[in-house]
């Protein structure tokens, strides 16, 4: 009998580190998964329920990586120069050229129905070959004086947070790849320095079985494994030689790979030149690029009429519907602005002319610089996670002092 007592004993022992790990394990996977999940909140609010830390924190998350990150790697004006002013003008001329006949109709159909459908076609002609020949001189006026006022006509930060917190699966992303081997390694490390731990844990039951030790070691884990790993992943900032060996936080010494993951990120799905574009023509400073459009493009009334000249055009059709045509016609510029850059073959290739700059930008930063892009992800209402870990340990404990051992809190 006293061997066999012996022999569960054992294993009663043996079991409190491999415990301790599954513990450390668990708390962290808990941990991670709480910062991003649920996209949207789940219970009764405000109390009852949770919602990831990230997406509960959107707008200030999307803030952030603009002020610590993006805006440290690409000033909007080196953004649109990278993307080519030159080449937005050749693509808007070849997207509109073969469909000139076609909106010219349109406008005229729509304002001088009779007018124009009694017209002789050799007229009609005319118009759209005056219209064709114009287009492109005024096209590359309108992008060159774009260009010039870029930053008085696009709020990028404005546009980060509105893209950000309209797709919370977008913001968590970014901070998913970029910190995916960090995110493994934390949940992997719980059970390692759970298990660490459990083997003080079990030295100290073993010598010292008071009803407390199972309960605080558990809460322990449940909180020092998390803050173990966020100091390994982004401490020390600087590489520090000892020995023959080179130490750095596991983020840090990373920064080449995850600048390319998060420019990646950040050229195709963020700064696009669709969204570029549309930001220009509907955000905040919209009213200025709207005008900057109807200035460019309305001249084309008077160089194209294709009548004998802008006076017998007015004539024909008085001063108010020419001024109305006028009016059309920049109209359906702006919407032909801001469908004329979904291709996405022409978005990828943009796009990954403004990442090559910013991936080598972003190495470049500063080691406290770089940890910026992670670290906030973890500051956000960081004592809740660890309170839960602490809470889910403490339990774990009670559990393994009751179940395992067989004995009672007091």
């Amino acid at each position: 009998m006293t061997n066999f007592l012996t022999q569960i004993e054992f294993w009663q022992y043996l079991s409190i580190p491999f415990i301790a790990g599954l513990i450390g394990w668990i708390t962290n996977w808990l941990a991670i998964k709480m910062t991003f999940l649920p996209v949207e909140f789940v219970g009764k609010p405000p109390l009852l329920g949770w919602q990831g830390i990230i997406p509960s924190k959107a707008e200030k998350m999307a803030s952030v990586s603009v002020d610590t990150t993006i805006s440290k790697i690409g000033t909007v004006r080196e953004i649109f120069q990278q993307i080519d002013p030159g080449v937005l003008a050749a693509h808007v001329i070849h997207a509109v050229e073969p469909r000139v006949e076609e909106y010219v109709d349109e406008l005229m159909l729509a304002e001088h129905p009779v007018f124009w459908e009694n017209l002789p076609i050799t007229a009609r002609q005319m118009v759209y070959q005056r219209v064709r020949k114009a287009l492109p001189q005024h096209v590359d006026n309108l992008i060159l004086d774009v260009s010039h006022n870029i930053e008085d006509l696009l709020d990028i930060k404005e546009m980060v947070i509105q893209r950000l917190v309209a797709d919370k699966q977008l913001l968590n992303k970014i901070f998913l790849e970029c910190g995916d081997v960090e995110f493994r390694f934390i949940i992997k490390s719980g059970f390692y320095f759970g298990f660490l731990f459990g083997l003080v844990q079990m030295s100290v039951w073993y010598f010292y079985p008071a009803w407390w030790v199972l309960p605080f070691f558990g809460l322990l884990v449940g909180w020092a494994t998390n803050w173990i790993a966020l100091n390994v992943i982004f401490r020390p900032l600087n590489p520090v030689k000892i020995g023959p060996f080179r130490i750095q936080g596991l983020f840090l010494k990373r920064q080449p790979e995850v600048a390319d993951a998060f420019c990646q990120t950040v050229t195709h799905e963020i700064l696009t030149v669709g969204n570029l574009v549309h930001t220009i023509l509907t955000g905040s400073r919209s009213e200025r690029a709207q005008n900057m459009v109807r200035k460019h493009i309305k001249p084309l009334v008077d160089e194209a009429p294709g009548l004998g000249g802008k006076t017998l055009t007015q004539l024909a059709f008085g001063p108010a519907g020419f001024a109305a045509l006028k009016q059309q016609i920049g109209d359906r510029a702006i919407e032909i602005s801001r469908t004329s850059f979904d291709d996405p073959a022409f978005q990828h290739n943009r796009a990954e002319a403004v990442k090559a700059i910013m991936v080598q930008r972003m190495i470049e930063l500063s080691p406290p610089e770089f940890q910026n892009l992670l670290r906030p992800c973890f500051q956000e209402d960081e004592f809740k996670l660890i309170l839960v870990g602490a809470f889910l340990g403490f339990g774990a404990g009670v559990a393994q002092l009751i179940f395992v051992f067989g004995q009672s809190l007091f």
